[in-house]
């Protein structure tokens, strides 16, 4: 395991603790609110979202209402290295357990998002968004803006999650905004990592 390997790991155990006293404290759906502010403006436009797991902050609640002024879609894991694909959500779609234990709908169209509602671990005030280690969204976002550069991607998170400063990557694909149940942090134009 190399250095930043190692950081990184440190860095994730961290910031599951502080993921999970926030989550226990609860945020009385404040953060979920302030997401739907922030995602009204992009009404009509192909969004992805995802079903929160464990100690996920839950973004459900935006999901849904924007459901009703466009397509709405949900990542999909088809297979280790490789990005994530979307089929389409809504309030009432079957879902089933998919790989590492997310919902995932049973059916439904593919969607190509051009806005992003994006997990974490943790996330720092340069864009920077530390994930579980697969590199899913790492790619997908790569990806997506490789086909489209106005594809956003927008954090979603307790605020407890910020980190000063995490260690990344080249390939570490990086946030325009952050959406926590405190505020919503603008972060400066995206640069390339490479």
């Amino acid at each position: 395991m190399s250095a930043l390997q190692r950081e990184k790991a440190a860095a994730r155990q961290a910031a599951l603790a502080r993921r999970a006293a926030a989550f226990a404290a609860g945020d009385g759906g404040a953060g979920a609110a302030r997401l739907l502010e922030v995602l009204r403006p992009h009404s009509g436009r192909a969004l992805a979202g995802y079903m929160p797991m464990r100690t996920e902050i839950d973004p459900l609640p935006a999901m849904a209402e924007m459901a009703r002024h466009g397509p709405v879609a949900m990542p999909v894991i088809e297979g280790m290295g490789r990005p994530l694909r979307f089929r389409a959500w809504s309030p009432e779609a079957e879902t089933v357990e998919g790989p590492f234990g997310a919902r995932v709908p049973r059916e439904g169209e593919w969607i190509v998002p051009e806005v992003l509602v994006v997990p974490l671990l943790a996330f720092d005030r340069r864009g920077g968004r530390l994930g579980y280690g697969g590199g899913f969204y790492d790619r997908t976002l790569a990806a997506l803006r490789a086909a489209n550069p106005a594809t956003l991607a927008i954090g979603f998170a307790f605020a407890a999650q910020e980190a000063e400063a995490l260690p990344l990557e080249p390939t570490d694909e990086l946030l325009d905004l952050v959406v926590t149940e405190a505020e919503v942090i603008a972060l400066a134009p995206r640069r390339r990592n490479a």
